[in-house]
């Protein structure tokens, strides 16, 4: 008798599924659950079982699958094989059913049936998970059967800080440093509401902006008070958000960035009621910034996201900083037995990074694993974005005080200091597409290790949870707003032509329309009076609804993937350029295998629509 165990993570409760056949042919059999799960109906299945080294075998122990290694060959889509199984020979006449007959039909059974099985089991249908805000995105097909190797940041990605106290604790420790060298600072206040990720300071002018995919402005705040529509036309009408230019704009990339900016603003408005003291000297908006910035710097996440007493005061107390999250070990647990090597590559040290993963991961890991036994590698101050562009020395860390020696050569299970992402291909034999890279930075994690090295990119992005559901507490206001944009469109549309035919007939030339060709001139200008003056109704309906629309993620930006009613915010184009994959959180893998096969959805072109409907009036 052969006997296997599958292990399914379930929400939060792990699930053992024991299956204990009499033979390798394809049966019926009761799926039997622990944890006091009530019995499910038989269903039919394949006995099989996983080797040490990821290959599928019968019971008897011959070969039943093959994995394919190698990375060069594609599907359909373009995307690698690698890790794909192939099936050696019949089992048992099984394999020639499934050649029998027209495949949409005997794909269109096999998929009934599996739906069914899934649904016994108690599992979603993954694109179902599309629709959740525990969902994952994709925007360009990843294939994660082809995948060898996952690396992991750590701040906010696998360790997630609660905003008020992380942040909030920054921006008291920067608000003291601007104190001591003489700025006003009392009377402030941590503000987490004021800025959200993905919005742009320019330095040059004080404002913090949002822009969409374009980079046009869509909305300004200058110091704390926000900007009118007319303003923000008048400022920035004929100026384009470049991020290239790093000297006048600054992109709100993660979390980290959420006191810096609130700090900076604040500081806009005291400089404007110019209580600033002249002994600081000559100031303007970009002086200020620098002044802001040296004063943050040490809780910048430009260095290693924590230093000196903040980091000590966090060490001392992680439970009123860290949220832990217990589904989230057992996420990269799975993705290790299924053969991929784990790596954490942060800037966090050594120290930090062990006394935040022991409290975050090990109490949830089974049989008494330590969270260094994820990992084939960990690397610490790793110093991102320049680990993936250049080469730094190697140390070994030795001890648990911290203490390093020099190194040449990072072998499997190591705790390194510095070095490069190429060192870490070197390492593990794999390259390229075949690593995929998990960060909550757009530049430091996700688009250098995408340009540069062409690793597969996922980006954590928390706050698209309170986003979703935001979208869906706003879907009858959009509706609305949408119903009347509609509405003035006809209304418009009649208008346009009325006073087209208007502008012909003053010409002495033919009306545009029947219509118009039989009204005098009194019925033409009252229509078109009228049509003037619910179009003016209309837009003031409209224009306050579009200024709220998104309120319920964030009163003064609105949506964080949006920019206006119908386009993409800057950030959402960065998302989509650079990030394969997004989600919420690490822990969502768990809602998923690790063999997922992700497809980004259609992306429709302005004349899709209108190609289709042509076709079905003139087929």
């Amino acid at each position: 008798m052969v006997s296997i165990t599958f292990t399914y993570a379930l929400v939060r409760n792990p699930v053992i599924v024991s299956v204990s056949p009499s033979n390798c042919a394809l049966t019926t059999n009761t799926i039997s659950f622990s944890s006091n799960r009530r019995r499910r109906q038989p269903h039919h299945y394949c006995q099989c079982t996983v080797d040490a080294n990821s290959a599928v075998t019968t019971g008897a122990g011959d070969d039943m699958f093959s994995v394919n290694t190698n990375a060069d060959d594609c599907d359909y889509l373009g995307q690698s094989t690698k890790g794909d199984l192939n099936l050696r020979y019949d089992i048992n006449g099984q394999a020639d059913i499934a050649m029998k007959g027209p495949i949409e039909e005997v794909a269109r059974l096999q998929a009934i049936e599996a739906e069914g099985l899934l649904s016994d089991l108690g599992i979603k249908d993954p694109s179902s998970s599309r629709h959740s805000p525990r969902g994952i995105f994709c925007t360009r097909t990843l294939n994660l059967r082809s995948i060898s190797a996952i690396g992991y940041d750590m701040d906010y990605t696998l360790m997630h800080y609660n905003v008020m106290a992380w942040e909030g604790r920054a921006y008291d420790y920067c608000m003291e440093n601007l104190k001591k060298v003489g700025f006003p600072v009392d009377g402030l206040a941590f503000d987490p509401e004021l800025v959200i990720r993905g919005l742009v300071i320019d330095k040059e002018k004080g404002n913090l902006v949002k822009a969409d995919r374009f980079g046009y402005v869509k909305r300004a705040m200058h110091g704390t008070k926000l900007l009118s529509t007319q303003a923000v036309s008048e400022i920035y009408g004929r100026e384009l958000v470049d991020l290239r230019k790093e000297s006048k704009w600054e992109f709100l990339n993660t979390l980290f960035s959420v006191s810096e900016a609130v700090a900076y603003m604040q500081m806009v408005d005291r400089l404007d009621e110019g209580i600033i003291s002249p002994d600081l000297g000559p100031l303007d908006y970009k002086g200020l910034y620098k002044a802001r910035k040296d004063a943050c710097l040490c809780f910048s996440s430009n260095l290693a996201h924590v230093e000196g007493q903040l980091k000590s005061e966090i060490m001392s107390k992680p439970e009123l900083f860290v949220e832990p999250d217990p589904e989230l070990p057992l996420a990269l647990l799975d993705q290790k037995e299924a053969g991929k090597k784990l790596l954490l590559i942060t800037n966090s040290d050594a120290i930090y990074t062990d006394k935040m993963m022991r409290h975050s991961f090990n109490r949830f890991l089974p049989n008494d694993m330590n969270w260094r036994d994820l990992f084939e590698m960990v690397i610490v101050s790793a110093r991102k974005p320049e680990f993936f562009q250049m080469s730094h020395p190697l140390y070994e860390v030795v001890t648990s005080e911290g203490l390093m020696r020099p190194c040449f050569k990072a072998s499997p299970g190591g705790l390194y200091s510095g070095g490069s992402a190429q060192m870490v291909e070197n390492s593990l034999g794999i390259h390229g597409d075949e690593i995929l890279y998990v960060g909550d930075h757009i530049y430091t994690d996700v688009s250098v290790s995408k340009v540069h090295l062409r690793w597969r990119t996922a980006l954590i992005c928390r706050e698209l949870e309170e986003e979703y559901k935001a979208l869906i507490h706003g879907r009858e206001h959009r509706a609305m707003l949408v119903e009347l944009i509609n509405q003035k469109e006809v209304v418009g549309d009649l208008f346009n032509q009325l006073r087209l035919a208007f502008q012909r007939r003053n010409e002495g030339r033919p009306a545009q329309t029947m219509a118009a060709t039989h009204m005098d001139d009194k019925e033409l200008t009252e229509s078109v009076q009228r049509l003037l003056i619910v179009m003016q109704r209309l837009d003031e309906k409209i224009a306050p609804m579009l200024e709220e629309d998104g309120e319920h993620f964030s009163k003064r930006w609105g949506y964080l993937s949006r920019a206006g009613l119908w386009d993409k915010s800057h950030l959402m184009r960065q998302i989509e350029k650079y990030a394969d994959i997004y989600t919420s959180r690490v822990s969502n893998f768990l809602h998923y295998t690790p063999f997922m096969y992700f497809r980004s959805q259609e992306q429709t072109l302005a004349h899709d629509s209108y190609s289709f409907h042509q076709s079905e009036i003139n087929p």
